[in-house]
């Protein structure tokens, strides 16, 4: 089999892109996993009732789901940080607007989840070499 000159490119992509959905995979799974093992234990936190503390819980269940599939995947740790991170910065703009009065816990819930995705991609085209050419 040849191999043309187009197809590094796209392979070169589709690993770009199959990590990403491993990434939302590994996010997903871990708020699920984790969340639902804190509400077994009693610990779950009502995100009507305390929204900031609800969102912080979210995040570090994302962020421990992403990190331990990144670690598997050989991802050294400022990738792994910088990816969780991208889980945590939403809220810097928006918990100011929640005490204001401005969103709710509602829209700070949807629009933090949101942002989450694109700058989940902004992590990954930082490093563009370690996610799409499996440089790790």
């Amino acid at each position: 089999m040849t191999t043309t000159a187009g197809t590094k490119p796209r392979r070169r992509w589709g690993r770009f892109a199959l990590h990403y959905l491993e990434m939302i995979i590994a996010m997903f799974v871990g708020m699920f996993a984790l969340g639902a093992l804190l509400d077994l234990v009693g610990l779950g936190v009502s995100h009507h009732e305390h929204p900031e503390l609800g969102y912080l819980v979210m995040a570090v269940n994302m962020s421990v789901g992403m990190a331990v599939w990144m670690r598997i995947r050989g991802h050294g740790w400022a990738s792994t940080l910088e990816m969780c991170a991208a889980m945590f910065v939403p809220v810097v703009p928006l918990f100011p607007l929640l005490w204001l009065g401005v969103i709710d816990g509602g829209t700070l819930m949807a629009v933090a989840h949101v942002a989450m995705f694109p700058l989940m991609l902004a992590a990954m085209f930082r490093r563009l070499d370690e996610y799409a050419g499996c440089a790790h």
